[in-house]
């Protein structure tokens, strides 16, 4: 069945600029901006009064009406972000053998790189490069906790995944052997 006419609404909160034009978005705010290309979806926008933009799907199908909510919750997920930003902090899990981090900032790429050093007693050292923008810090009053903070949460999650992923546990039962570093809170940087 096809539906002819589906729409979602979002409201703009103040001090927040977002502007669409060819279906890039391109979101301003107090921390900066942030700008996503969705020109893959098949979506119209409306701005119908200030500070309301009008998501329009004409014609879809019971799947395609998904991408409404979808595009809502990444305009949605891009104005958090600007105002009050995403912070992810990872814990060091470990039985016998210390996990070693170190962070490092490339001056040349402007990113930050991860090193993962005596995993499971392995030598071999798990280097992850953050995503641009995303900043790397060891906790200061936990022990053993990482804590990775940004402006958008595509890049603070992809570079907490890769983090965990580098770091799974192969060739042995997982159910006994659950070190790694684990995502245990994900929080916004600005508290309200």
């Amino acid at each position: 069945m096809k539906y002819i006419r589906s729409q979602e609404s979002l409201t703009i909160p103040d001090g927040v600029k977002v502007h669409i034009k060819t279906r890039i978005v391109t979101v301003e705010g107090p921390r900066g901006k942030l700008v996503k290309d969705l020109g893959h979806l098949a979506v119209s926008f409306a701005t119908p009064k200030k500070n309301v933009i009008n998501i329009e799907l004409h014609h879809g199908v019971r799947k395609n009406i998904a991408t409404l909510r979808t595009v809502c919750s990444i305009i949605q997920n891009m104005i958090t972000g600007v105002t009050k930003g995403f912070k992810y902090k990872m814990r060091y899990v470990y039985a016998h053998f210390p996990i070693n981090v170190n962070i490092e900032k490339n001056n040349a790429t402007d990113q930050f790189e991860v090193e993962i050093r005596n995993f499971l007693g392995e030598k071999l050292v798990r280097r992850v490069v953050m995503a641009a923008g995303v900043d790397v810090e060891a906790s200061k009053n936990v022990k053993d906790e990482l804590q990775l903070t940004g402006n958008d949460l595509e890049k603070v999650s992809q570079s907490a995944a890769d983090i965990q992923q580098i770091c799974r546990v192969r060739n042995k039962d997982i159910r006994k052997f659950l070190d790694g570093l684990y995502v245990s809170e994900r929080t916004n940087i600005v508290e309200e």
